[in-house]
């Protein structure tokens, strides 16, 4: 992607001037505090007419959808949570982009592990052969340490660049009707991943997964076949955009299709990331199986700059720190402060910005979930590379992200947060 071209969960809606906040309660050791006041991001957003002006007054054109949850502690160190939207609605259908990938990060690293097999895990070495139409084979990685391609190298790149070809080979691995069913066994219903990213595929093609190979010189470990999703996955009603679309060099004035397309709702997007960063405090059947080992390499790679990189190494110029990372700098070229992480998997494509982050400050220990989407494609065309990115969505992630930022210095806690748990070596 470039950013330029056991515990029980209730969930309680209340609607008020046209926001919804929602309170999400967790019986058992985590309580969701009270809602607060209505409206709470649409309070936020007008005090700053100067930042949000433009946006406010076309919100239906732009189609945002904010979820931003605030994290307080006890006096055990536990997390508990207080979610705000605005504008969410989890059918309102916008393209998610990269941001999906985490989904297959996560995983293919519970896959390894759920398959029990001795000398098998992220590290061991594979070869992805060819087996169907269209598709290609791997036997080395030239950015990697070894020169050999691993799961734990595709996981590093999908998150520190936003690698398409790294999420491709974790959607082959995983196959597609594992990896949605997977998912929606463990309660994320409001997702559906029918294709590789960046490359041109039909839906058969898509259906239809490489066949794996992992080894240890020359013996093989374990062996996947090709995988064929007999099942074709699409939305229940036709998903039509925009006036027209650019393909193969063809323009259709006609609205693009998006009917068997990538899709996610935003509090899906929030809840897989919180189920990695505070497994203890979603419900049991939410969670990923991860070793200590698997959290340490997510929490390093969904949060490294790519100039923090040795394998691959990344050239700063055209890979600078807000490269993926759009929330609070993804309007700068500047560097982020150190103090500073932002644990996250944004996307960009035919008009729509996604970013969905933990953020921490560790010497102002303080901490947020925040996710947002963006719609900007003033013409409504796909595929013709005119979309309003740098004047208008990425100004607009990058402020609100600050905006956040600065009252959650402001706000009371009644206990410190120690979020040492999430302090990274970078050192390679």
């Amino acid at each position: 992607m470039k950013p330029r071209n056991r515990s029980r969960m209730r969930i309680r809606w209340r609607i008020s001037h046209g926001v919804m906040v929602m309170m999400l309660l967790f019986t058992g050791a985590f309580h969701a505090q009270a809602a607060g006041k209505d409206g709470f991001i649409e309070k936020l957003l007008k005090s700053r007419p100067d930042l949000f002006g433009q946006v406010l007054a076309q919100l239906d054109k732009h189609e945002v959808q904010i979820l931003y949850t605030q994290i307080d502690r006890d006096g055990e160190n536990k997390p508990h949570f207080l979610t705000y939207t605005f504008r969410f609605d989890p059918e309102a259908y916008f393209y998610p982009a990269s941001s999906i990938k985490l989904a297959a990060a996560f995983l293919a690293l519970e896959k390894l592990n759920e398959l029990g097999v001795e000398g098998l895990d992220k590290y061991t070495p594979l070869r992805i052969d060819s087996a169907y139409t269209a598709q290609t084979s791997v036997e080395q990685d030239e950015t990697s340490p070894t020169g050999l391609p691993s799961i734990s190298h595709y996981v590093k790149k999908l998150f520190v660049v936003s690698d398409n070809d790294a999420y491709n080979r974790l959607y082959e691995f995983l196959g597609q009707r594992y990896l949605n069913e997977t998912l929606w066994g463990k309660g994320y219903g409001n997702i559906r991943i029918t294709h590789r990213l960046a490359i041109a595929r039909t839906s058969d093609q898509n259906r239809n997964t490489n066949p794996f190979s992992f080894y240890d010189g020359d013996r093989i470990i374990y062996q996947q076949p090709l995988v064929y999703n007999p099942t074709q996955y699409s939305a229940p009603e036709p998903i039509l955009r925009g006036k027209g679309y650019i393909s193969g060099g063809k323009m259709y004035h006609e609205p693009k299709d998006f009917t068997r397309s990538n899709y996610v709702s935003l509090d899906v997007l929030q809840g897989l990331l919180q189920a990695i960063m505070f497994p203890q405090a979603v419900p049991e059947k939410r969670r990923f199986n991860l070793t200590e080992d698997d959290y340490e390499l997510l929490y390093k790679v969904m949060s490294m700059m790519p100039r923090e990189s040795r394998y691959p190494q990344y050239d700063p110029e055209e890979y600078n720190d807000s490269y993926v990372k759009f929330f609070m700098f993804g309007d700068s070229k500047d560097p982020i402060p150190d103090h500073i992480r932002i644990f996250s998997k944004s996307g960009l494509a035919y008009g729509t910005l996604t970013d969905n982050a933990y953020i921490v400050d560790f010497e102002k220990k303080i901490e947020f979930l925040l996710t947002a989407m963006i719609y900007v494609n003033e013409n409504q065309i796909f595929n013709d590379d005119h979309y309003e990115y740098d004047d208008i969505g990425l100004p607009f992630l990058a402020n609100l992200g600050r905006v956040i930022y600065e009252h959650e210095l402001k706000r009371d806690r009644k206990h410190t947060s120690d979020l040492s748990r999430f302090e990274m070596d970078y050192q390679e």
